[in-house]
């Protein structure tokens, strides 16, 4: 899914909504400037579709807690523990970190459901999260901003494309920088994966 529509990008950059000439390269910018944004933050602000991911019995274990947070998790559909057979957790036997916000960062037994993390016979991939993996359901209000930015930067900067590689100057002044725009770097940094 895109952070943005192209009638937010033409409402930013005062595109009338009846004119659809643009409307094909809008949409690619808004696809380079989302990709720009996932690469410099590594990490996805927003998943439409679950999509399973497999956990070490062992090495992603400490105690009653499974640890997926170098994977951001939005929301979990199911989890299946053992890997053989795979018996289903039921969302009342655990608790996530953070309780009640997103990326998940880690999956925690309550003490109370008399589970425990386990596999049969090998400890690799015992263990499956199926969930939107990604930073949240859906990107937060700053992404999308720095997503409009850098797509109309992207779109603004289309007939400069052979001064890519160095700042543009007019009248002494930087008119286009070499590296993200100044706000975008600014609403990006709290967003930085740290690794």
């Amino acid at each position: 899914m895109a952070y943005i529509t192209t009638p937010d990008l033409k409402a930013y950059l005062n595109i009338p909504t009846g004119t659809t000439t643009h409307d094909t390269l809008l949409a690619a910018f808004i696809v380079r400037a989302q990709a720009i944004i996932d690469g410099h933050c590594g990490r996805t602000f927003e998943a439409a579709t679950n999509t399973a991911k497999y956990f070490d019995a062992l090495s992603d274990v400490d105690g009653r807690t499974l640890w997926v947070g170098a994977h951001d998790l939005a929301s979990i559909a199911s989890i299946y523990n053992g890997d053989d057979p795979y018996t289903v957790i039921a969302s009342d036997e655990y608790v996530t970190e953070p309780r009640n916000g997103t990326p998940i960062y880690a999956i925690r037994l309550l003490g109370s459901s008399g589970v425990s993390w386990t596999y049969e016979e090998d400890p690799e991939n015992a263990i499956s999260v199926t969930g939107k993996w990604a930073y949240s359901v859906t990107a937060p209000a700053d992404i999308q901003q720095a997503t409009i930015r850098m797509a109309s930067y992207l779109y603004r900067q289309r007939d400069n494309a052979g001064d890519l590689d160095r700042a543009l100057l007019a009248e002494g002044r930087v008119i286009l920088p070499t590296d993200l725009p100044g706000d975008v770097a600014r609403i990006l940094k709290p967003y930085v994966r740290e690794i």
